[in-house]
């Protein structure tokens, strides 16, 4: 007897799915709507992986729906168009990020903040306005609101997807909080999938980048390969006391449990600490290190589809902005992940999906 996620829409579908908090991903037969009036169906040619989708997968959040198809970093080639979509074409390059929905007509959605809608709808591990789950990227097409499509520039790699998640999950901060002013001090802690693009692009706005992590073995790459200007050892009281009140602003990328005391140190007065990661457990927020200093704590998701396009991370302003990424076929998925988990990549798994996707 067939599964209903195998006949709930007329599309045929294909893709790789963890059926429980085991998180492990096997080949997966599905089904997508129709291409509807204002809907883009194009095939996936490349797919980024987060470390949110590691989380997702084990259920790390409490909200992991399975069957689970991952993936939100979905680059490809449009195969189909809706009777009334305007800015797209067959056979454009194109790409979609976190969302494929939201409820449009509330203030967030009005400002081009789709992300920060209360109805907001993510690319996988979602739920429709049709009531049916959403599935990611890993997969060989997708059928998507044009609305929550993006062009994909001509001169930028597809195997860049992860600019469609990471990239704009770090510029978007650093332009919403003021820290890209040339000459600032900008601290960014982690130096993985989101870190190493948060040091490109801090560099990019002619700011001064710290790079702080737990592990002084990445002293080399940050400051060599990726052009920081300094590096801190968090687990060292002695360069953490040195550093004390000198930066202008952090974005933390990290998604583990870590304390914030001694990033809240390193700020100057006025300074702003940005988290970015996403822990599964509460972190400790100390308040008079705040109160003494008028420091600011924030969060901050991606940026809406507007930013992300118009001048965010894949507009002409930062087309040689790039991630470093290992591209990887999609029966390695499995093996990237358990690699993801003891971030041994540098610095973005992407899945080569239109060249080794193997249906069979």
């Amino acid at each position: 007897m067939a599964k209903l996620y195998e006949n709930e829409h007329p599309v045929k579908a294909f893709g790789w799915a963890a059926r429980d908090t085991s998180g492990v991903l096997s080949p997966f037969n599905f089904t997508r709507r129709a291409t509807g009036e204002k809907d883009v169906q194009f095939e996936v040619m490349y797919c980024g992986i987060c470390h949110s989708d590691l989380q997702q997968l084990k259920n790390e959040w409490s909200n992991s729906i399975y069957p689970m198809v991952p993936g939100y970093e979905v680059v490809g080639v449009v195969t189909e168009i809706g009777s009334k979509v305007e800015k797209f074409k067959v056979g454009d390059k194109v790409g979609v990020g976190c969302l494929v929905g939201s409820c449009r007509k509330c203030e967030n959605c009005d400002n081009n903040l789709e992300i920060y809608c209360p109805d907001h709808i993510m690319t996988y591990n979602g739920i429709y306005t049709d009531g049916t789950t959403t599935y990611g990227g890993y997969s060989d097409i997708m059928v998507t609101d044009e609305h929550y499509v993006v062009h994909w520039p001509e001169n930028l790699p597809m195997e860049a997807a992860p600019l469609l998640n990471a990239g704009i999950t770090t510029y978007s901060p650093l332009k919403y909080f003021g820290l890209d002013k040339p000459g600032m001090h900008i601290g960014v802690v982690g130096l993985g999938g989101l870190g190493h693009i948060a040091v490109k692009f801090a560099k990019a706005f002619g700011t001064r980048v710290t790079v702080i992590s737990t592990s002084a073995s990445k002293k080399q790459e940050a400051i060599e390969r990726l052009g920081a200007d300094s590096f801190l050892v968090s687990r060292d009281p002695d360069q953490m006391q040195a550093a004390a009140g000198s930066l202008d602003g952090i974005i933390d990328t990290v998604s583990a449990v870590h304390p914030l005391l001694p990033l809240i140190n390193l700020l100057k007065t006025h300074g702003k600490l940005v988290i970015v990661g996403a822990p599964d457990k509460p972190l400790e927020l100390p308040v008079f290190p705040l109160l003494l200093g008028r420091k600011l704590v924030a969060g901050s998701a991606i940026g809406g589809i507007k930013e992300t396009t118009r001048d965010g991370s894949i507009s002409r302003q930062s087309i040689n902005i790039t991630p470093d990424v290992e591209v990887v076929p999609m029966d390695y998925v499995n093996t990237a992940m358990e690699r993801l988990a003891k971030s041994d990549v540098k610095y973005r798994f992407v899945l080569d999906i239109g060249n080794t996707l193997n249906k069979s």
